[in-house]
């Protein structure tokens, strides 16, 4: 286990530091190749695009936003500097007002990835850390958006904020892929010390990083979110699709069985006692309310959220969730509600 061990009975010793002593292996750190690998599984993962572009370079994605193009969107009535050519004859006879017709234009659609690298992502107590599992989600998700001709940009925080601009096809995928393999290493990112509002200023920052009209999946285990938080989300969802993944571990979900633990950061060491039926209930409602505030909050801003645990297999969970009910909850974002 990743920074969690069990006392032998009877005996009251720290655990070890085990931030240089593990092994670096696929299941700690993802690596150049694997990520790359995930492209032939990503070709199965549809990021329910609304439809076929006409021309290659238009892009596949109806815009949100409006000006002359080939889908007819709706009539209005007509404003001063509107295109004559425009108008709409049939409703402005019925209605003895002029109308003009609004296309919808198909462009490009940016996908933006934040990805938290905080010191709780590198932590695991089966399958892999929850930052190999981010890493691996990312990756997926651009080689799919790649391969719809997308452009993929992102931001990584761990501390540090890695912005990675739009870029299309495959030299976007593999920009990002070399950033998540360097920003993943957990032997050199948990020296680092936590940035104390690092998700809330990762959220400003991403504002900057997508442009109107993106699509922006946020991976994160979200234990940074307050009022703040909501703030951040309520601007970004205002002019773009987003969709938040929390990646959870097993421990996270339920207690583990009754004994004391030893527990580590790292850096500093202590003891977790589940013995008791009040500790049990404590450790369960802390993790409880944590993932009922997330929800609320997500629900609240009209986000869609995808919960991915640390021993799932990443491929199947995101072709799972896009494929089936949400995929049009993806598409259609529901209105907004206030913040």
């Amino acid at each position: 286990m990743w920074f969690f061990r069990r006392f032998l009975p009877g005996r009251h010793r720290p655990a070890a530091d085990t931030s240089t002593d593990t092994a670096l292996n696929a299941a700690t750190r993802p690596s150049l190749d694997e990520l790359i690998a995930l492209r032939q599984q990503a070709g199965k993962l549809g990021l329910n695009r609304k439809q076929a572009a006409r021309a290659q370079l238009s892009g596949g994605h109806a815009s949100r936003f409006r000006g002359r193009g080939m889908d007819y969107q709706e009539s209005r009535h007509y404003q001063p500097g509107d295109d004559i050519r425009n108008m709409d004859w049939r409703v402005t006879a019925r209605t003895g007002r002029p109308h003009t017709k609004v296309y919808q234009e198909e462009r490009e659609r940016p996908v933006v990835l934040c990805v938290d690298l905080n010191p709780g992502m590198f932590f695991a107590s089966r399958g892999a850390l929850k930052s190999v599992v981010a890493a691996r989600a990312a990756s997926l998700i651009a080689w799919a958006a790649a391969a719809h001709g997308d452009r993929i940009g992102a931001l990584l925080f761990n501390g540090d904020h890695h912005e990675l601009p739009p870029r299309g096809g495959k030299h976007g995928v593999l920009r990002l892929i070399r950033q998540l393999v360097a920003q993943t290493d957990p032997l050199e990112n948990l020296q680092r010390p936590p940035h104390p509002q690092g998700l809330n200023t990762a959220l400003g920052r991403l504002r900057r990083v997508s442009r109107p009209g993106s699509l922006v999946f946020l991976l994160s285990d979200f234990y940074g979110i307050d009022e703040e938080t909501g703030k951040h989300l309520t601007r970004l969802r205002q002019h773009n699709e987003v969709i938040a993944i929390q990646l959870v571990d097993a421990l996270e979900l339920s207690p583990p069985p009754p004994a004391r633990y030893g527990v580590t950061d790292g850096q500093h060491t202590g003891i977790l006692d589940t013995r008791s039926a009040p500790a049990r209930k404590a450790y369960g409602d802390f993790f409880s309310q944590h993932h009922q505030a997330l929800r609320d909050l997500m629900r609240s801003r009209a986000i869609p959220l995808l919960q991915l645990s640390t021993d799932d297999d990443v491929a199947s969970v995101l072709r799972g969730y896009f494929g089936g009910r949400a995929a049009s909850t993806v598409q259609h974002p529901p209105q907004e509600t206030a913040a």
